[in-house]
């Protein structure tokens, strides 16, 4: 992998983790580095459903796959601002 595939693989992954987080209900305490990885996760996991399912290689925009995308990265980043939000509380 080439740097720039590793630039735009983080900023893809921005995107759609800060898509998901805004998609994602209630108040989400998790670092941006842990969004920037889960909107990565999400993107790679998002094509290859999209590749599988037959609607990642259209005309124009993919806005299904981009919608794929999403939805993972904001169930991921509740997921996530879940387990974070609970691990650090002790009494």
């Amino acid at each position: 992998m080439t740097v720039a595939g590793i630039v735009s693989a983080i900023i893809v992954g921005l995107i759609i983790g800060v898509l998901g987080r805004l998609v994602a209900p209630g108040k989400q305490s998790i670092p941006i580095w842990l969004t920037i990885v889960i909107g990565i996760v999400a993107a790679f996991i998002g094509t290859a459903i999209a590749r599988g399912l037959g609607y990642a290689d259209t005309d124009g925009i993919d806005w299904l796959e981009i919608l794929t995308q999403v939805v993972l990265a904001a169930i991921g980043v509740s997921i996530a601002a879940g387990a974070y939000g609970r691990r650090g509380v002790t009494r």
